[in-house]
């Protein structure tokens, strides 16, 4: 559903990321109808202490990582500076992991002065997204394109200020969870990831195929 509304973009040759693990079918889906590239963006929560879901910030991958803190949050919940570093560098460790995990898998495209689409399952805080997109803004994109299937209203309002676009097939309210708006709401591994990145790479050849050999 979500590919079909997002098919009007094909003239503007987009890239597609998705944010993994569960932002990858909806991704891979959305790249497949518009003949996009694929790619990932790498991006790790970062929680409140005692209370992993409720997010103080987020860090996302990239030349130099783009990390965004909830200051209000931070101070309303007395987080410390030194929890905050210790949590940034633990979720900067697992996005390290990460990369080594999928590096084989993936065909890294530069956003600089394309038109780049974050596309996650669902957005319930958005810190994560709301990393995505900045770090889309520092690797100079040209346009930055939110496309989610579901979302709070809260949310739809907030990235339709940071994005240039913002896309969501359904603001229920109320917002009980991204699950809860899905039949089927599997948690992927890895090797999922890994998975559906090598079947959309073969389904799709390399932007520039290397030269035959004499």
């Amino acid at each position: 559903m979500l590919s079909r509304e997002l098919d009007r973009l094909k003239p503007l040759d987009p890239v597609v990321y998705a944010l993994p693990r569960g932002g990858l079918p909806v991704a891979a889906e959305v790249a497949r109808r518009l003949g996009a590239p694929l790619d990932l963006v790498l991006v790790r929560k970062i929680g409140a202490p005692g209370h992993s879901e409720l997010a103080v910030g987020a860090v996302a991958d990239g030349a130099a990582p783009t990390v965004i803190l909830h200051h209000k949050v931070l101070r309303d919940r007395g987080v410390s500076e030194g929890y905050v570093n210790d949590a940034t560098a633990a979720a900067l460790k697992e996005i390290e992991r990460r990369r080594f995990a999928f590096e084989n898998a993936r065909r890294p495209v530069s956003p600089e002065g394309r038109v780049v689409v974050l596309v996650d399952d669902g957005l319930a805080t958005g810190a994560t997204m709301e990393a995505a997109v900045a770090a889309m803004r520092a690797a100079k994109a040209k346009r930055v394109i939110v496309a989610v299937p579901t979302a709070p209203v809260d949310m739809a309002e907030k990235f339709r200020t940071l994005a240039d676009e913002f896309m969501a097939l359904s603001t229920p309210e109320p917002f009980w969870s991204v699950g809860s708006q899905y039949r089927n709401f599997p948690q992927l591994t890895d090797a999922d990831v890994v998975d559906i990145l090598m079947r959309h790479n073969e389904a799709r050849p390399p932007a520039h195929p290397a030269p035959a050999k004499p």
